[in-house]
């Protein structure tokens, strides 16, 4: 049976069917990746740069518009990397998490490499099952002792970045439920 319809074999309709597709799909691969690098111009420079800092958070999945607020407030949105695991700067510095320190320090060295950063922040946050896992109920039993336990971490977390990457500067938070920071140094 032969089709009503003839065209030249080179013919993108029906000539050369796996040509064709090639050329439609990549033409569509390449559409989209312009799309996308028009709409966030920030990924076309992801890879290398110089950036104002790293942003250390935890994985609670109430934080991130919130975190994402708080560097917007201070006008870094677009100009940091994040690392986000449990417990933020606990997740660092906790004798319960100790496994999870090389991957941190390991993705810090990168992210100094990369994106030349001068600083990193850390944020935990209130209402951490993090420190609850790592520290005990009693050390998060109240907001006196919530605030002591993350003071200790937090300022664990910049004694060991002094200690592994001295050039840096290290800032220190603890955000609340509401997204409002307290700053510790």
């Amino acid at each position: 049976m032969t089709d009503a319809i003839s065209h030249p074999p080179a013919c993108a309709c029906c000539g050369d069917m796996l040509r064709a597709r090639f050329d439609r799909r990549r033409f569509l691969q390449i559409s989209g990746a312009a799309g996308m690098l028009a709409a966030l111009p920030s990924l076309a420079m992801a890879a290398t740069g110089n950036y104002e800092a790293m942003l250390v958070t935890c994985i609670d999945p109430r934080f991130p518009q919130q975190s994402l607020n708080y560097m917007k407030h201070r006008r870094l949105a677009g100009k940091y990397s994040q690392f986000t695991f449990a417990g933020a700067s606990i997740g660092v510095v906790a004798p319960a998490f100790k496994a999870w320190a090389p991957a941190f320090w390991d993705n810090l060295a990168a992210s100094m490499q990369l994106h030349h950063i001068p600083k990193v922040i850390a944020m935990n946050h209130r209402d951490c099952g993090a420190a609850k896992i790592a520290y005990g109920a009693d050390a998060v039993k109240d907001k006196a002792a919530e605030t002591a336990t993350h003071k200790a971490a937090l300022m664990e977390f910049k004694k060991q970045v002094a200690e592994k990457q001295p050039s840096l500067k290290v800032e220190l938070g603890l955000m609340a439920l509401n997204g409002r920071v307290e700053m510790f140094s």
